[in-house]
């Protein structure tokens, strides 16, 4: 059984920057992917980046693109999402997850409780 704990949200101005961080314990860190993933109101959860266990392959979805990174340090067990440029329509809830899957963009097992980002024009 793995824990997750995000942290790092907060409201940010159009443009600015924050690094969200999600902290592991309870299994072997380095043996799963690692996804962001988020949820505005009123609409579905959205992925937003993945990392695989060994920080060799990254995927994002094509709206942060440039704009976000993800990686990790798995011997502090933590994933991060260093974000830039952000714009108000990054406002959302965003969730870490992870993952057994190759391909860590999918069946995610296990969720962290989420941190708010808010980002105002």
């Amino acid at each position: 059984q793995v824990q997750l704990v995000e942290s790092g949200g907060g409201l940010v101005q159009a443009g600015g920057s924050l690094r969200l961080s999600c902290a592991a314990s309870g299994g072997t860190f380095s043996s799963y992917g690692m996804g962001w993933l988020r949820q505005a109101p009123g609409k579905e959860r959205e992925f937003v980046a993945a990392i695989s266990w060994s920080g060799a392959r990254t995927y994002y979805v094509d709206s942060v693109k440039g704009r976000f990174t993800i990686s990790r340090d798995n011997a502090e067990n933590t994933v991060y999402l260093q974000m830039s440029s952000l714009k108000p329509e990054d406002t959302a809830v965003y969730y870490c997850a992870a993952t057994t899957s190759y391909v860590p963009t999918k069946e995610f097992r296990y969720w962290g409780q989420g941190t708010q980002v808010t980002v105002s024009s």
